[in-house]
């Protein structure tokens, strides 16, 4: 349990959180909400020990152990992935480096070395050492890491930090505390993290600004607002329900109080005067001064106004692609794409992860060069990004009224300081640098920059990624009312189903242009890659396919399939028995090493046989799991491309 006790934190004049209490109780599932700037990392900050709050208490009890995600990196750049992730579990890491080092000890082993390795034995044994790689890999395989030999500097950033997640998850903590951990996830390593936290043991606490991620895994929400910190039981959809019926009731008790007050006043006003009745004019004046006023404190989540105009008209034809081909060395992510998209069309891009969508964003923009095909861009078409990584346009020695200023020369300091407001940047807010911004304030001036250029074709790549769920909301709505064209890459489906006119999807086998919402789409063809589900969609009639790339059929017929599926789940049977047969090895030699017979001089060289046997097991147990694993995963294919055999 985490108790928390007059707790105040302020930032410069803006009061966070003032004199809140409440606890968190095992087991708990809590997602935290509130605006951007509105204390959400901080307080889990306050948690973990870094940082310190200016009054009050967060009482725990002292063998609590906490699960942090951590961002920096580069301290484990040249270590080894796997070793990065056994990191996780620090007793077990220690054990494991020791008896490595004792292992490198030449000559014979001393009494002391001997008792010291059934030690770290026992410790190894205590944390699941010798299946530890095994549930790293399965951890990492979630999270879309297939490759754990290599150094973690070989991966980019963002899948740098999935290996923290899988460190952070590997720990097995008692409380979790994660910070936006679905940023840098695609939608089948979201649906993989929404699976494995169901089954988790241990109690979590998860920002994020993603509704469906909210509603799957929490069933308690943290609400940071109105300078107080409160818990409103279920997910994020009933939260807002209750927040919505609560302040709709304080708001129906201050009129029905200023109805009465002027009701009491009115009585005052006209009898005070008169000596029959002035003994109750002064109790009602009296009762007028002791009604407490309902106040309503300033919310926190505030809604910026975007409103995305114009110049001019596009021609009618905004974006026409004739067989784009794109490839990274061996590696092909766009085959033969082509499509003519007309003014006014909001066109969703979607793909499993690494297809090419954001590539595709590049090579409209003229930032990457297609290897065949063309691009022609309409007539009078003026284009405006909106990159995934948001330090492509934003440098960070700057400040956002210089940086949007820089586009406007000609600009008023009243025009530019409107615009900001609109996006939330306030006051003294203007004039902070943009290397200290958060992610969601990068990602509303970038738009500010875009209403203040107004393109008529809009390429937004992964929008929502940082953005409070307020910012989600109005750029829905503006985008909604937009008069000129869109490309959205987007792994938000609600966002995707509420603005797309039209679907692009890439796959393996090339493209599919689909004229038709998201959810027609889906009825047509499929498969849902906004989907966390894993279920596939259910076809129906629906509009038409304008274009798609031939995709070749499954050449195993049924019956052959069945005979296929049968042969596979026999070798899963012997694989499970002989992994078991595994560990009941290990388990006996975990007992014999527990009596301490083998740790006395005269048995040093069996003892070395001994433990040699034992670490040949453990990689025996590795090679099987990742076999088992592999078959597995065929049986899984087979099944998904044959429904009717799943028994």
């Amino acid at each position: 349990m985490i108790t928390v006790t007059d707790l105040s934190m302020h930032f410069g004049k803006q009061i966070l959180f003032e004199d809140v209490n409440f606890q968190l109780n095992p087991g708990g599932r809590y997602g935290l909400v509130g605006a951007n700037g509105s204390g959400k990392s901080t307080l889990l900050k306050i948690f973990s020990g870094q940082v310190s709050a200016e009054e009050g208490t967060v009482s725990m009890p002292t063998n609590m152990k906490l699960g942090i995600l951590g961002q920096d990196h580069y301290e484990y750049e040249n270590h080894r992935i796997m070793d990065v992730v056994l990191m996780g579990r620090t007793e077990l890491w220690k054990a494991l480096k020791e008896k490595d080092a004792l292992a490198l000890t030449e000559g014979d082993l001393s009494e002391e070395t001997g008792h010291r390795l059934g030690e770290l034995e026992m410790t190894i044994a205590d944390n699941d050492g010798y299946t530890a790689e095994a549930e790293a890999s399965e951890l990492l395989a979630g999270l879309g890491i297939l490759d754990a030999e290599k150094p973690l500097k070989a991966l980019s950033g963002g899948y740098k930090l999935r290996v923290l997640l899988a460190q952070c998850l590997f720990s097995r903590p008692d409380f979790l505390f994660l910070d936006e951990p679905t940023n840098h996830l695609d939608l089948s390593s979201i649906a993989w993290l929404e699976s494995y936290l169901g089954q988790l043991e241990g109690a979590f606490v998860i920002i994020s600004h993603d509704r469906h991620f909210l509603n799957s895994v929490c069933n308690q929400m943290i609400d940071i607002d109105y300078e107080d910190i409160r818990i409103y039981p279920g997910n994020y959809d009933q939260f807002v329900a209750a927040k919505t019926l609560e302040r709709g009731q304080k708001e129906a008790d201050i009129q029905r109080q200023e109805k009465k007050k002027e009701e009491l006043q009115a009585f005052v006003d006209r009898f005070k005067a008169k000596a029959s009745k002035a003994r109750q004019a002064g109790s009602r004046a009296k009762q007028i001064e002791k009604m407490e006023d309902v106040v309503i404190k300033r919310s926190s989540r505030i809604h910026p106004k975007f409103r995305f105009e114009i110049n001019r008209l596009s021609g009618k034809e905004a974006l026409k692609l004739e067989g784009i081909e794109k490839a990274f060395g061996d590696h092909h992510v766009i085959k033969k794409a082509s499509l003519k998209l007309q003014r006014g069309e909001r066109l969703a891009v979607i793909g499993p992860n690494g297809i090419g969508k954001s590539t595709l964003l590049k090579i409209i923009l003229g930032q990457l060069e297609a290897d065949k095909g063309e691009v022609t861009i309409g007539h009078e078409a003026q284009i405006g990004y909106f990159p995934q990584d948001h330090h492509e346009q934003i440098p960070t020695n700057t400040t956002p009224y210089e940086w949007l200023y820089s586009f406007e020369p000609g600009a008023t300091i009243g025009s530019i300081r409107s615009l900001l407001a609109r996006v939330l940047f306030n006051d003294d807010d203007v004039h902070k640098s943009t290397g200290s911004i958060s992610g969601g304030e990068a990602a509303r001036l970038i738009f500010a920059r875009i209403m203040l250029e107004k393109p008529n074709l809009l390429l937004i790549d992964e929008p929502t990624n940082h953005m409070d769920i307020e910012s989600i909301e109005s750029l829905t709505e503006t985008l909604q009312t937009y008069k000129g064209t869109v490309i959205c890459v987007s792994h938000d489906r609600r966002f995707i189903e509420a603005i797309a006119t039209q679907v692009l999807e890439l796959n393996q086998d090339g493209f599919l242009h689909f004229c038709g919402t998201y959810q027609e789409y889906l009825a047509k063809e499929g498969p849902d890659y906004l989907d966390r589900s894993g279920q596939p969609a259910q076809t129906q009639p629906g509009p038409a396919v304008v274009e798609s790339a031939e995709k070749p059929k499954n050449s195993m017929d049924g019956r052959n399939a069945k005979k296929e599926l049968n042969r596979l789940k026999k070798g899963l049977r012997n694989k499970e028995k002989k992994i078991g047969q595994l560990e009941n090895s290990v388990k006996a030699i975990d007992e014999r090493l527990a009596e301490g017979t083998l740790y006395k001089p005269p048995f040093k060289q069996e003892l070395a046989e001994v433990l040699a046997e034992k670490d040949e097991i453990a990689v025996g147990i590795k090679k099987a799991t990742e076999e088992w694993e592999e078959a597995q995963a065929k049986v899984d294919e087979l099944v998904k491309q044959y429904p009717e055999l799943d028994e």
